[in-house]
């Protein structure tokens, strides 16, 4: 077939013409663009598809052009349903919202939820979508932000929620006394319905415990920190695949790993970063934690140096990208870096006052604790009702992301090219986009 022959097409009754060269922007992977490969789909005079007309007027121009344009008269779902069948969502979330730039997110969209306040955490999916975690109940949202029926756990507390891919998601419980229950399992993103429960082994012999952070990394592990009866404390390990636990980190004297309130897989070091943070325990431990060695060759707390209320107290912490340091916040919102090249032990936290935040809080609104986040090289904080971010290799404050009501954020989750934000107050959690750069 030549790069300009024309192609026809009937559908449902109407006729469009095109060139393979449009049609070849729907990339081979989808049905449109399959049709160019003559061993799969012999040349014909005209391709009849039994399918809205209307929509596919809107999906052959954005082939030809780049854009986005449905007309008021035709419903967005409906677009997006017909993408789906023709291989072109991924098409349509380009047009529809750019590559994500914390200095360009615009407040797209508030969604309002369903339990009353005292969300648990909020997470993007690898496709635009999100679940949301409250008390033993996590509603979970599709990319256009409808929702799907939500994750029970009959009562028992969610500690930690995270997406494997954009059909599964994993969550970490609480165990209950005496009922033998919590731990972790993997759910189906579309229905709800429990997969896999991953268990704890010890001596040959399965134990109840309770899952709190987690981390995944791309060797396709699972990490959690795990709190049993006895002597189950510490960081387990579970290939994603199988489901099978696959190794086991026992907490050492003076390494609170099984109450750790941050877990997350440094590929460059080959490490986990592990961070149990006040006011889940009175002094704060960073670690790198070896499996190979079983070994913490670099760890950084605060034990041992007199604190007192007024003095500045970590209370999240993240790994920068490059991998050679750990950013913290405290209660002032002062952002701080912790060098991995160096002895924990013997380096202190370099606070930064270039990147100290404007403390914006109302006095009749619930605070909640700030958290951090990273992403293409940008550095995210979330206080109170707004989050910031961070540019450059100095980290310089470049924009401010706020909405007016909600409540301070509780938390705040980056993927899929869409930043959501969680409310405490009032349930709702917002989601932010990049607008898609002008079509010239």
């Amino acid at each position: 077939m030549a790069s300009q022959d024309r192609v026809r097409f009937n559908v449902g009754g109407q006729t469009f013409e095109t060139t393979s060269t449009t049609l070849a922007n729907a990339g081979r992977d989808s049905m449109l663009g399959a049709l160019l490969d003559e061993s799969w789909s012999p040349a014909q005079p005209e391709y009849f598809l039994d399918r809205n007309p209307a929509c596919f007027a809107v999906l052959l121009d954005l082939l030809r052009t780049g854009g986005l344009h449905i007309p008021n008269s035709l419903p967005e779902k409906l677009v997006y349903r017909e993408a789906a069948f023709y291989g072109l969502l991924d098409h349509v979330r380009a047009a529809k919202w750019g590559g994500f730039d914390g200095n360009r997110l615009r407040l797209n969209e508030s969604v309002s939820g369903r339990a009353p306040g005292d969300g648990t955490a909020v997470r993007a999916a690898p496709d635009g979508g999100c679940c949301v975690a409250h008390g033993s109940v996590v509603h979970v949202y599709n990319w256009m932000l409808e929702e799907r029926r939500p994750i029970s756990l009959d009562y028992q507390q969610v500690n930690d929620v995270g997406y494997i891919d954009s059909d599964s998601i994993v969550l970490t419980a609480r165990e209950r006394l005496g009922k033998g229950d919590g731990g972790m399992g993997v759910f189906s993103a579309a229905t709800g319905d429990l997969l896999h429960r991953f268990r704890v082994e010890h001596s040959s012999q399965q134990k109840s415990f309770t899952a709190g952070a987690l981390s995944l990394s791309d060797d396709r592990r699972i990490f959690a920190s795990c709190k049993g009866r006895l002597n189950e404390y510490g960081i387990g390990v579970w290939d994603r695949n199988t489901g099978e636990q696959v190794d086991f980190f026992y907490e050492p004297p003076g390494c609170s790993l099984g109450d750790a309130d941050k877990l997350q897989w440094l590929p460059s070091n080959n490490c986990l970063m592990v961070a149990t943070l006040f006011p889940r325990t009175d002094n704060c431990f960073i670690g790198l934690l070896d499996f190979r060695s079983k070994t913490i060759p670099w760890s950084w707390s605060d034990a041992g140096m007199a604190l007192t209320l007024e003095d500045k107290r970590v209370l999240h912490a993240i790994a920068m990208e490059d991998g050679h340091s750990i950013c913290v916040i405290n209660q002032y919102d002062d952002l701080g870096f912790i060098d991995l090249r160096l002895n924990g032990l013997a380096t202190g936290v370099r606070w930064s006052s270039r990147s100290k935040l404007m403390n914006r809080k109302v006095p009749s609104e619930e605070s909640c604790y700030p958290k951090l986040a990273t992403h293409n090289g940008q550095l995210f904080s979330c206080m109170n009702d707004s989050i910031s971010v961070f540019s450059g290799s100095d980290f310089v404050l470049t924009s401010t992301l706020r909405r007016s009501y909600g409540g301070s954020i509780c938390d705040f989750s980056i993927g899929g090219e869409r930043l959501f934000a969680l409310h405490n107050e009032e349930n709702v959690f917002d989601v932010w986009e990049s607008p898609p750069p002008p079509i010239i």
